[in-house]
């Protein structure tokens, strides 16, 4: 059977609206999946087929495009509970949705650190979770996410390093990929040179891989960051998926590789949630050149996930 798919138009003064309308142009979208629609009845056409979910911001009036102000961010935050809410109850396999603005969502009346921990918080959720990025084939997690960069190395544990590695690998898992291969960031140029440049490698992150691996989550690793990820596209060989240690040290590799076709994962959380990894592109909303790449491959991915989801109810 095809999954249920929520599918949230996202910031409705960004490109979001955009996106899912040539999502659901496609005609494979719908030979994918039954898709439950969250947005503005009257500021986005669907075709025949989509259902259209009942919620308070369905008939909500046209925003002002390009304005990150509280009540875009109240519709956001609403549309994120109504899609997240669905996926908890079972009447939907996942949650999909348009990208946001953290500053409009903030307006309106999100007080965490990113949507991720404010989805934890909504769902009553207490245990280990965290951003995933994925492009195409290449996954990553990281052990510190959306923090200063001087209090990552404070905030590094083996504990931290084991549990970003175990959340990784259960998401490839969940999402098909038997047996993941995973390779570790150091947090140090030249992954510390023999503590030359610092100690977080050997003190930390070290028995971080070996604590995972007796968890039954095996990876390789650390390895000097500049060189991971030219380790993980190998064509002989390479990675599934890869541990980084903060936010840009993943980012930063994966947007160059792949800047439109990025997508978020919220790992962790007990429903699959995706997200295109890119932002609302205020500067071009409207104007009908968005690209939907990353859009597409965030509900690929969400139905990859939801149908697994579905196997093992």
């Amino acid at each position: 059977m095809k999954p249920t798919i929520a599918l949230f138009t996202g910031d409705p003064a960004g490109i979001g609206p955009e996106l899912v309308e040539k999502l659901l142009a496609d005609p494979a979208t719908l030979a994918r999946a039954d898709v439950l629609l969250i947005g503005q009845r009257g500021q986005l056409s669907a075709p025949d087929g989509v259902r259209w979910h009942d919620w308070s911001g369905a008939d909500a009036p046209a925003f002002e495009r390009a304005q990150a102000r509280s009540d875009n961010g109240l519709f956001m935050l609403q549309g994120l509970e109504v899609g997240a809410k669905l996926a908890a109850a079972g009447q939907a396999d996942a949650f999909c949705f348009a990208p946001l603005n953290k500053g409009a969502l903030r307006a309106g009346g999100m007080h965490q650190e990113d949507e991720l921990r404010w989805f934890a918080e909504l769902l009553a959720f207490k245990g280990i979770c965290g951003e995933l990025n994925v492009l195409e084939n290449l996954w990553t997690a990281r052990v510190t996410s959306h923090v200063a960069l001087r209090e990552v190395s404070h905030l590094l544990s083996a504990e931290g390093v084991a549990d970003a590695i175990g959340m990784i690998h259960r998401a490839l898992t969940a999402a098909g990929k038997a047996n993941p291969r995973l390779a570790v960031c150091g947090l140090n140029p030249h992954n510390g040179d023999n503590g030359n440049y610092g100690d977080e490698e050997g003190r930390i992150i070290e028995p971080g891989v070996k604590l995972a691996a007796k968890r039954g989550y095996p990876a390789d690793g650390p390895f000097p960051a500049d060189t991971a990820f030219v380790r993980a596209i190998r064509a002989d060989g390479g990675y599934d998926g890869v541990v980084t240690m903060y936010h840009d040290q993943g980012q930063i590799a994966m947007k160059l590789m792949g800047f439109e076709r990025g997508v978020t994962v919220h790992g962790g959380l007990p429903i699959p949630i995706t997200t295109p990894a890119h932002g609302t592109a205020y500067d071009i909303a409207g104007a009908g050149k968005a690209n939907p790449g990353a859009m597409f491959n965030a509900f690929e991915l969400a139905c990859r996930m939801g149908s697994s989801r579905r196997a093992g109810a």
